[in-house]
């Protein structure tokens, strides 16, 4: 089977090795006997992931220490609502009309 290359916004494709390894894990990670879809985002499986992922993200990007790194759900469109609340909160904004995206924020 060719490999199908996705090159639009949201997900990409994903090196064949990390395709097996989850497919090695899917039933199993780690030997928990869940699959990391199943981990309580409490557990210390989970929080192993989560903190391997900010050491990778902070070296990749050169994030320094006194900066945070937020893991959220949601895209572009949740920007909409964090950017005013948590800069300029209860006041108004003003934002340059650029096209669609900037159209679905109003």
């Amino acid at each position: 089977m060719e490999r199908v290359y996705n090159f639009s916004a949201g997900p990409a494709i994903l090196p064949v090795p990390v395709l097996e390894q989850v497919q090695r894990e899917l039933l199993s990670y780690k030997n928990s006997g869940m699959s990391v879809m199943e981990l309580s985002h409490r557990s210390s499986l989970f929080e192993d992931i989560r903190d391997e992922a900010e050491r990778l993200l902070r070296e990749l990007m050169m994030i320094p220490d006194n900066y945070k790194v937020l893991f959220l759900q949601g895209g572009a469109s949740l920007q909409f609502t964090m950017v005013p609340m948590n800069l300029a909160p209860n006041k108004k904004v003003s934002f340059v009309h650029t096209g669609s995206w900037s159209k679905k924020s109003n």
